[in-house]
């Protein structure tokens, strides 16, 4: 029986999946944009330096023409550098006395503060601000005409920067649309990739009691399912076979009780239609007495088939020898076998098993009532005990017509006939096999039937321990 939890409903199945890929694609867009932005911003810095350095070899080579043609300073670095935008230089030089700088002292200032680097990278550059604006520089020193130069480079960032931040907004903004639409799609694919579910839903729906014959197509489902709808068409078919029993076992109970209550009405009222004698009385009397007990057996013995087979009757295990049980019921069964004039034969070596007394006893007795019960006058049943290499096996043969092979399987039924001429008597209500099969198989055995014309044979093989 299924225990509903008290805590939270499990998530769906669409949402199972929407939340791992929403999840998936949150990272991955995450990702990828701190890499572009990031592939984004290396290729700035790299453009910076290579500019930089273009600016140094320029302010180097002018320094190095103003000295060999004894020119100022101040006229050549002039247009030292010209057609590019946003970018400054200061020379000193090695007295520390500036030669050259910009109008924007702020950027001198910052910069005579730096170490010189030994080569531009983009690892090493300087970067700060100075009245409002960004700026990324560097300082080296060259050695010009025997006289060492320190020349300093800056460029105003404030174009890549506002670039950046429009360009980190645009990217995000695509990337939260492009995982909108992405996530749309994964929820239309799982939708759509749960269809034959909702086709199998609808299919296990429509399977009522009156339809349990129908079995689902495996042809026709994805195969992935095709486990699932197997396993499903094996239980409706065991319901099936349930079912049928099922209502077999009603119709047969109502059957085998219909007759013995017909005849305890039927007695009694011929006993109440008129005056009998006491004598007549204590006949009927005994005569509904039979009916009685054939009644009680018969609802007693279902009643055991029904809790053995939900488990509720397990056997209690000792070591008994086979042969001792065997002659047990040999001295219950003598005198109604003498009775018969059917002789009962014994044969086989002592064998000991784990196996509950009472219930073992029970098996070898209704499959001896049963023998002896289709055995001519005059004929002898014979039980043979012995060992196998799988345990032990007890088998009860008894001389008599053949039983067809189709009924061979069915025998261990409830209630099961054969023909109605092998029941001559009315004492047996079609359990006995039924509960012999049940208590051999508690026992982790099995029993089975061979017939021939003039021999029928059931084994009962049960494990050693």
């Amino acid at each position: 029986m299924a225990v509903r939890s008290a805590g939270r409903r499990p998530l769906s199945l669409n949402n199972r999946v929407m939340l791992f890929v929403g999840v998936t694609i949150s990272l991955s867009m995450f990702l990828i944009g701190h890499l572009v932005l990031k592939a984004v911003e290396r290729h700035f810095i790299e453009q910076d330096v290579g500019e930089l350095k273009v600016i140094t070899q320029a302010v180097e080579h002018t320094l190095q023409k103003a000295v060999n043609r004894s020119l100022a300073f101040s006229d050549a670095l002039t247009e030292a550098v010209s057609g590019h935008h946003g970018v400054y230089f200061i020379v000193w030089n090695e007295d520390d006395e500036l030669i050259y700088a910009p109008e924007d002292t702020g950027i001198a200032q910052e910069l005579k503060a730096y170490t010189p680097l030994e080569d531009i990278r983009p690892d090493n550059l300087y970067n700060w601000k100075s009245n409002g604006n960004a700026y990324s520089g560097s300082v080296v020193i060259k050695n010009i005409g025997g006289r060492n130069y320190r020349i300093a480079s800056a460029i105003n960032m404030d174009f890549h920067i506002k670039f950046l931040i429009n360009f980190r907004r645009s990217l995000w903004l695509i990337m939260v649309v492009a995982g909108a639409i992405t996530l749309l799609a994964a929820w239309y694919g799982v939708h759509q990739g749960h269809a034959p579910l909702r086709v199998l839903s609808e299919a296990m729906r429509n399977i009522h009691a009156d339809r349990l014959h129908v079995r689902l197509d495996t042809q026709t489902m994805p195969s992935e399912l095709k486990p699932l709808v197997d396993s499903f068409n094996r239980m409706i078919s065991r319901l099936e076979d349930s079912f049928v029993r099922l209502s077999n076992f009603s119709a047969d109970i109502a059957h085998e009780l219909r007759t013995p209550l017909t005849n305890l009405i039927t007695q009694t009222q011929v006993g109440l239609s008129k005056s009998r004698s006491l004598d007549e009385y204590r006949e009927l009397l005994y005569s509904n007495l039979e009916e009685q007990e054939r009644l009680t057996k018969m609802v007693n013995d279902m009643l055991w088939l029904a809790q053995s087979e939900h488990g509720l009757i397990r056997p209690e295990l000792e070591s008994l020898n086979l042969i001792v049980e065997v002659q047990a019921i040999f001295e219950f069964f003598e005198a109604l076998a003498e009775e018969k004039g059917i002789a009962l034969v014994i044969e086989g070596s002592p064998v000991t098993v784990q196996g509950d007394r009472s219930m073992l006893r029970r098996v070898i007795s209704n499959l001896l009532s049963n023998a002896i019960r289709y055995t001519n006058t005059g004929e002898e049943i014979r039980i043979q005990v012995g060992q196998e290499e799988k345990g032990a096996y007890i088998s009860v043969e008894n001389p008599g017509p053949a039983i067809p092979p189709e009924h061979l399987a069915n025998l261990f039924d409830r209630f099961y006939r054969v023909e109605p001429s092998r029941y001559r008597d009315s004492e047996g209500a079609g359990l006995g096999l039924a509960i012999v099969k049940s208590v051999v198989e508690a026992h982790g055995g099995n029993v089975s039937v061979a017939s021939e014309p003039g021999r029928t044979c059931f084994t009962v093989s049960v494990p050693i321990s």
